[in-house]
């Protein structure tokens, strides 16, 4: 399984227009003053209004977080400002259902915990 180190996610509004990815990169500089050199990846998830930045260090993580407190705004050409929440990219907690499991299964499961 992998793991997000050193990654933050900012998540727009569902109702929020897309923007494109120049305007995202324009915005990330000019909103947070990233340089270059500590970001190793930016990613765009346009179904979920979603960018995921992984920085080189955590150092820059903590900064980005402090700066900001974990909020942020962007200003669409139509006037609108929706907020943008910032917080540290993680797995998240899935729910997974497995249908018909035996019971045998289960009493292993509950008495390894």
């Amino acid at each position: 399984m992998a793991e997000r180190q050193n990654t933050v996610v900012c998540s727009f509004d569902s109702s929020s227009p897309r923007i494109t990815a120049y305007d995202i990169h324009d915005w990330l500089h000019a909103t947070f003053r990233i340089q270059e050199n500590a970001v190793s990846m930016i990613q765009i998830d346009g179904i979920k209004g979603q960018i995921i930045i992984k920085f080189v260090d955590n150092q820059s993580v903590h900064v980005l977080l402090r700066d900001t407190a974990v909020r942020a705004e962007y200003k669409y050409p139509n006037g609108e400002i929706p907020i943008v929440t910032i917080d540290i990219a993680g797995m998240g907690t899935k729910r997974v259902r497995v249908p018909n499991l035996p019971l045998s299964y289960l009493k292993i499961l509950f008495t390894s915990l």
